[in-house]
């Protein structure tokens, strides 16, 4: 077998771990990220066969049983995956009674997978419904993102046409726009459906006051999506404070639509 840490799977899960922290967005130990890995992936580098322990999950998956995911750990702080990812990562395995996580690499100190992971598992499963090549579910707390929630009207239209204002690649990153929940108590089954609910029409939920959910292809895609919200955010606190000269309107960002061949959502202008 090969060492799963030379793993390209390995190597961006530690990459994008150290990157989030580095911005700023996963303070101690918030955040937490699952990629959905392959046979392929993972046969040469570890034995299917051997199972370390098996994890309740507290949620019934049917729809992921059999599927592999490489996720974070629960109080593990982003700062030290890259450092050490076998205390600070696992690798498991739906098992066939749809509720239990098969542990098969990781969590060496006797950790466990996030509390959020039921979250995770009912995004992965929308979003593969839509897509069958979505593969990461990456929930962070970036920080303009949180601070426009505090300021701004909570609903999808109101949070995306004021982020889709804010820079042109806006509606062209995300023309579906954006998901948005109120405040919720976070690490529950309620916020996990609430969440899976909104990925049926969004890859990006916002958490009011909280942090955001993105759903990709891969971890660029998903992250993307995040770091582009962020700008957008980022700009809006800069300058919704201060008279307004110019703005893109209605009818340009019909234009970038038109110019990029985008469905976008039509009724969140107006605003």
């Amino acid at each position: 077998m090969k060492d799963i840490l030379s793993a390209p799977f390995m190597r961006e899960m530690c990459d994008m771990a150290d990157n989030m922290y580095r911005l700023g967005w996963d303070e101690r130990n918030g955040g937490n990220i699952s990629y959905l890995l392959y046979d392929e992936d993972i046969a040469p580098y570890l034995s299917a066969d051997k199972v370390i322990r098996r994890i309740p999950t507290g949620f019934s998956a049917p729809e992921l049983v059999g599927k592999y995911f490489l996720v974070t750990g629960t109080g593990k702080y982003f700062k030290n995956v890259k450092g050490d990812p076998e205390r600070n990562l696992g690798i498991i395995r739906i098992a066939e009674d749809a509720c239990t996580a098969e542990l098969l690499w990781g969590f060496s100190n006797g950790g466990r997978f996030t509390s959020e992971l039921p979250a995770h598992l009912m995004s992965h499963t929308v979003r593969l419904r839509h897509n069958p090549k979505n593969r990461v579910i990456m929930h962070t707390h970036p920080t303009a993102t949180l601070a426009m929630t505090h300021v701004t009207e909570l609903t999808e239209k109101a949070f995306t046409r004021l982020i889709w204002g804010t820079c042109t690649e806006c509606i062209v990153v995300f023309p579906d726009g954006i998901g948005v929940l109120p405040w919720m108590v976070c690490g529950t089954n309620e916020i996990g459906e609430a969440t899976a609910k909104k990925m049926e029409d969004y890859r990006i939920v916002i958490w009011g006051m909280h942090g955001i959910y993105g759903a990709g292809v891969d971890f660029d895609e998903a992250f993307g999506l995040i770091e582009t919200v962020e700008k957008g955010a980022q700009l809006y606190m800069m300058y919704s404070h201060l008279p307004i000269v110019n703005r893109i309107t209605d009818e340009q960002l019909d234009e970038v639509a038109k110019a990029f061949h985008l469905e976008y959502r039509k009724d969140f202008l107006g605003q």
